[in-house]
């Protein structure tokens, strides 16, 4: 099982951007913890991080052939983007949208997921864990 790990804009603040919503883990400890879970599960895992759309997009079709699930965090871009529902779509790549925080109890505009309408499953508000469960969703185990 091949998933890549897409993290959009400012998840590399992690730790730093508003420790009281999103904690105090940094973006390498993520990461970490990502590999070291996927290791355990026998899962080949690659991350990703940018705050570009257009390059978010280009690592979800480069994905295209060689991927089996995409966990994404599309930070800012779930609720904008359009260009990122519509590479999804395109690949056809089973894909978990995950959110640190509840998106769903913060405010207003949050709530909508454009992302969300490629997505098998959401996970929201769970924190850095969220990844992990959407890999064992991905991979068939407990998620």
């Amino acid at each position: 099982m091949r998933i890549l790990v897409i993290n959009g804009p400012n998840l590399n603040m992690l730790g730093i951007r508003e420790p009281d919503i999103y904690g105090r883990v940094t973006y390498d400890a993520l990461c970490e913890k990502i590999k070291a879970h996927a290791a355990e599960k026998g899962i080949d895992v690659a991350l990703y991080q940018s705050n570009h759309e257009g390059d978010l997009v280009d690592a979800i079709q480069q994905a295209y052939g060689n991927t089996d699930g995409i966990v994404i965090n599309p930070g800012a871009y779930t609720h904008t983007s359009v260009a990122i529902l519509d590479a999804l779509k395109a690949v056809s790549i089973r894909a978990v949208e995950v959110h640190i925080s509840d998106v769903d109890a913060r405010e207003a505009f949050r709530r909508t997921s454009y992302v969300r309408l490629a997505c098998e499953k959401t996970i929201s508000g769970h924190g850095i864990n969220g990844y992990l469960e959407a890999m064992d969703y991905l991979a068939g185990g407990n998620g």
